[in-house]
């Protein structure tokens, strides 16, 4: 007789906020998910609008895929297209331009993906892109997707890890003016972000022993002083107590170096002081594959690396590569954190896990 641990109850749920209807968002969605092998690995659950999608699918001419109409995600078919309206109302779709409309269509699928992904009701979550300036409202003051996730989920302290294959680029700092990044580093932050990002190694990748890399802040690293002091002041004794802590950390490397000379390829995980350090080459290197996963909440999220590129909407030119590693990386990582609790649980039954595949 087969545990429940290794027949669990139902098979993987991810849930699909489909982003700005007026971007590329509906047609990464659609093309990721023509491939009927895909259904095979879990059950797409979109957080839509049926007419809209249709809408697209007519528009990229998509004669293979068909959705699924349901109320909710616990009525979702194992084996179909599911989506749930997030609105009754018709939406006017406005292709290229960002408007009200769409941001509030991209706030309320977004909402509704998180009521049911805080009820357990999908068990891992891939947001399509959002404009950030048109979902601006009372109920959404957050710079995107990361801080608005922090928020909803106890403010958990998040970390954007960046994903392509091997290469993970996580950001010390966030969505932050570039004057605001040396006033925000300081040895607490470093120790913190270091941590959820060797937990995650370790639970959500399972990299038993992670190496990690940190970047400088100036140009070389500083050069011992000559080019900033943040490295002798604080990052440098951050790793130092990174390193006591049992914490298999290296650096600070100058960031151009270390992305040319191909030295990321030695380490498990890299840390940058700020995004568009991080972001720069990890994009220049992932072309068009790279995911975003949310480190450091209780749930999954990924999104693609790109966004709403409201330029080609509507043009049946726009790559479902990076939106079909974020579902194909969701799904994995769900699958892995999963067997980790498992491991490292000291009850002796598992009575309480619910999902993950037939």
């Amino acid at each position: 007789m087969e545990s429940e641990h290794q027949k669990p109850e139902r098979r993987l749920r991810l849930g699909i906020t489909h982003g700005d209807i007026n971007g590329i968002s509906y047609e990464v969605i659609i093309k990721s998910l023509a491939d009927p092998r895909i259904l095979e690995l879990f059950t797409p659950v979109i957080y839509g609008h049926s007419k809209v999608a249709s809408f697209h699918k007519k528009n990229l001419d998509e004669t293979e895929v068909n959705f699924n109409l349901v109320k909710d995600a616990a009525s979702a078919h194992p084996k179909r297209i599911n989506i749930v309206n997030c609105t009754d109302q018709d939406l006017k779709i406005d292709l290229g331009l960002a408007t009200e409309v769409a941001g509030k269509a991209a706030f309320q699928a977004l909402e509704m993906a998180v009521e049911d992904l805080k009820a357990g009701r999908i068990d891992a979550l891939v947001t399509a892109p959002i404009n950030k300036q048109n979902i601006q409202s009372k109920d959404f003051d957050f710079p995107g997707h990361t801080e608005y996730l922090s928020a909803r989920f106890d403010n958990s302290e998040p970390l954007m890890i960046m994903v392509w294959q091997q290469l993970r680029v996580a950001t010390l700092t966030g969505h932050i003016p570039l004057k605001e990044v040396s006033s925000k580093i300081n040895e607490q932050l470093i120790l913190e972000k270091l941590s959820i990002l060797n937990n995650s190694l370790i639970a959500d990748f399972g990299i038993t022993k992670p190496k990690i890399a940190i970047l400088g802040l100036n140009p070389h690293a500083g050069d011992g002083g000559l080019l900033g002091k943040e490295e002798q002041a604080v990052i440098i004794p951050a790793l130092s107590k990174a390193r006591s802590s049992g914490l298999l950390v290296f650096g600070p490397f100058p960031a151009d170096g270390f992305f040319g000379a191909g030295t990321w390829k030695k380490y498990d995980g890299v840390v940058s002081m700020y995004h568009d350090q991080g972001l720069a080459p990890f994009k220049s290197i992932a072309f068009e594959g790279g995911v975003n996963f949310t480190a450091g909440l209780p749930v999954v999220r990924t999104s693609p690396a790109h966004g709403t590129a409201y330029e080609l909407a509507g043009k049946n030119l726009a790559s479902p590569e990076a939106f079909r590693q974020a579902l194909y990386l969701a799904a994995d990582i769900a699958r892995t954190r999963y067997e980790y609790n498992i491991l490292t649980s000291n009850v002796l039954t598992t009575s309480n896990h619910q999902m993950i595949n037939d």
